[in-house]
């Protein structure tokens, strides 16, 4: 019998990563699921691409150099499971219930103040977590809030939302310092309104225990930061239903989560997947039995789904900052829509009136946008409401 050489890793690539996006609804799980020791808490993979189960979406020729959490490489494997514990979120440590102020419907990302002499006049901003902390001696860079104010051009008495988005290589050196509990002690102490964790990533083409233990990750790192005091949002990541599941159930056990988190600006955010996403927030949504706040970054296009389901949905907005550094100026056109055209500037010339004429913009857009969806919902009810009259009466 000619004996037959095993595939080339590479060539299980997917050309079209869509059709590894979990879709219960449409297709059943694979057929390695059924006997997995995860399955329960995994819930399974389901979409048209033919593994025989997740551990066939690692590629990697050389298993001994795989950085996933993969079983493929066991002494790997078994030291990022220890790391967490286990991958069920439930036996996550409990936190105290810290209170969240209310927030505005936009609140600016500002990401360093090059180009500007002048600072944001704006009573709340946005900053990265990962240029608030030195990565590598794993200390805060700022000494106190005046010394922020000036390195990112804000108002020193201003709101902070610090945001944990980032980058993977940023994030995951932000999870190898080792002295994460002080060093939240020190951001304490700069009054955060509210902090929402780093975003490990849950990827689609890699084997589910990878995106378990991102999951976990991202529990823990909540539970650190609310045990310190500091008004957190959980942030959610999830790629199949049964990972929206085992989050609805959490939040559903712990009043002391009551402000969530999405990003929406990369692969969630994708075509039609974020429809699904939206989905899936809605049920999680439904399935808490208490109002919950949700904190957006990206997918600006879902703000109103979303507000049906969420007593309050606040934008991280990065237009206002990013579209300044390109020089492009936000302006209404008669019909109301937000546009933006070029605005260029002088070699040298500072950028501070633009940025600030461009966050004002956006925060007229994002407040017009609220009242909207506030009138369009309270119309709906009306509309239903008088149909379950007609319909009594019918009775």
């Amino acid at each position: 019998m000619k004996e037959t050489q095993p595939p080339d890793p590479q060539l299980r690539r997917v050309p079209n990563s869509q059709s590894l996006w979990d879709d219960a609804a449409r297709a059943p799980a694979s057929l390695g699921c059924w006997t997995c020791v995860d399955k329960e808490i995994c819930g399974g993979v389901h979409s048209g691409a033919s593994f025989f189960d997740c551990n066939d979406y690692c590629r990697c020729p050389d298993k001994n150099a795989c950085d996933l959490v993969c079983r493929g490489n066991p002494a790997t494997y078994v030291a990022r499971y220890r790391e967490v514990g286990t991958f069920d979120l439930m036996k996550a440590p409990r936190a105290p219930e810290v209170g969240v102020a209310s927030l505005p419907s936009m609140v600016p990302l500002i990401e360093h103040n090059s180009a500007r002499h002048a600072r944001l006049n704006f009573p709340m901003v946005a900053l990265p977590l990962h240029k608030l902390v030195d990565l590598d001696k794993g200390v805060l860079r700022f000494r106190d809030r005046e010394a922020l104010a000036t390195q990112f051009g804000i108002d020193p008495h201003a709101r902070l939302v610090v945001s944990g988005v980032a980058r993977d290589r940023r994030i995951e050196r932000y999870w190898a310092l080792p002295n994460r509990p002080a060093l939240l002690k020190q951001l304490a102490a700069l009054n955060i309104a509210l902090l929402t964790p780093p975003n490990f990533s849950v990827l689609t083409g890699v084997p589910r225990s990878d995106n378990l233990h991102a999951m976990k990750r991202i529990m823990l790192v909540w539970v650190e930061m609310a045990q310190t005091g500091i008004p957190t949002a959980l942030h959610i990541n999830a790629r199949t239903e049964r990972d929206y599941e085992r989050w609805a159930e959490l939040i559903e056990t712990r009043p002391e989560i009551s402000c969530l988190a999405v990003e929406f600006a990369t692969g969630a955010g994708r075509g039609s997947r974020i429809d699904w996403h939206v989905a899936r927030l809605t049920e999680l949504a439904a399935h808490v039995s208490r109002p919950l706040r949700l904190v957006l970054r990206g997918g600006g296009r879902v703000l109103e789904p979303l507000r049906q389901s969420f007593a309050t949905v606040t934008m991280i907005d990065t237009d206002a900052f990013t579209k300044s550094r390109c020089r492009k100026q936000a302006y209404f056109t008669e019909a109301g829509k937000l546009m933006w055209r070029s605005h260029p500037t002088a070699e040298g010339e500072p950028i501070d009136d633009l940025l600030q004429h461009n966050v004002a913009t956006l925060h007229s857009h994002h407040t017009y946008l609220e009242r909207l969806h506030a009138d369009r919902r309270f119309v709906q009810s009306m509309r239903l409401g008088a149909i379950e009259n007609r319909d009594r009466k019918a009775i």
